[in-house]
């Protein structure tokens, strides 16, 4: 069974001047059965999940999709914001048919899940959240601290270099948002896993508080870092496999 990969042309208001342009989402699909689509994380791509597609496409028609601005995804004219990227991720789903979806998210993708679910409730079915965080304060400090010294730092020569205008936008994803309060999450009830590494850049606590807020929530920690998903790919689809199987 092969992947295939596509350009996806989503419909994009220039609200300046009332006129529509195209925006091309790139992705791969592959395999066969109900929709489990990947959100990766911030400066990274759908290739991110290179050991999950292989393995969910067995099971699972697999949906990996590049966030506008990452990958081979243009940036386009819109604002660079997690609501932007939900409301891509809905025309995403409606170009593709997809009613229902379970959905995957990791770091960023994670941040973008949790916005597009308090939203779009009724279009996920199962709902998995890794190294997700509400705000700035979920991350450690001392990870956060660098974050934001680059951010000022491409902030100064962001209108003279293309290159720092991308690492000015980029950074000011993880400076500026998620805007997110745990209250808000009581309303979701579709099952979700929490899941995150032991020594994660999210703080244990905020992993927590997020899984209490969930209704339906299981929070699982595996041994490792930020990027699990792919440093213990093992383990990782073991986990959340069985979650989506309904064993965990």
């Amino acid at each position: 069974m092969f992947a295939r990969f596509f350009s996806l042309p989503i419909a994009e208001a220039l609200f300046d001047k009332g006129i529509f342009m195209n925006i091309t989402l790139h992705y791969i699909e592959k395999g066969e059965g109900f929709p489990l689509i990947f959100l990766h994380g911030n400066g990274s791509s759908s290739a991110y999940f290179e050991h999950q597609i292989e393995y969910f496409s067995k099971s699972y028609r697999v949906y990996a999709v590049d966030t506008r601005g990452h990958g081979a995804s243009p940036r386009g004219t819109a604002p660079f914001t997690m609501q932007q990227f939900s409301e891509d991720l809905r025309g995403f789903m409606d170009s593709q048919n997809i009613k229902k979806a379970h959905l995957l998210g990791f770091s960023d993708g994670s941040n973008i899940a949790m916005t597009f679910a308090l939203k779009y409730p009724k279009r996920i079915e199962k709902l998995i959240l890794n190294g997700a965080n509400l705000h700035t304060g979920g991350v450690k400090r001392h990870l956060q601290i660098p974050i934001e010294i680059g951010y000022r730092m491409a902030k100064l020569s962001a209108e003279k270099s293309p290159q720092a205008k991308k690492k000015f936008e980029m950074l000011g994803l993880m400076v500026n948002e998620p805007n997110l309060r745990a209250e808000q999450l009581k309303d979701l009830h579709m099952p979700t896993l929490v899941i995150v590494g032991s020594n994660d850049m999210i703080k244990d606590s905020h992993s927590k508080t997020i899984a209490d807020a969930l209704p339906d929530a299981r929070l699982v920690t595996l041994k490792g870092g930020h990027c699990i998903a792919k440093k213990s790919p093992n383990e990782f689809n073991r986990v959340v496999d069985a979650f989506l199987k309904g064993n965990v």
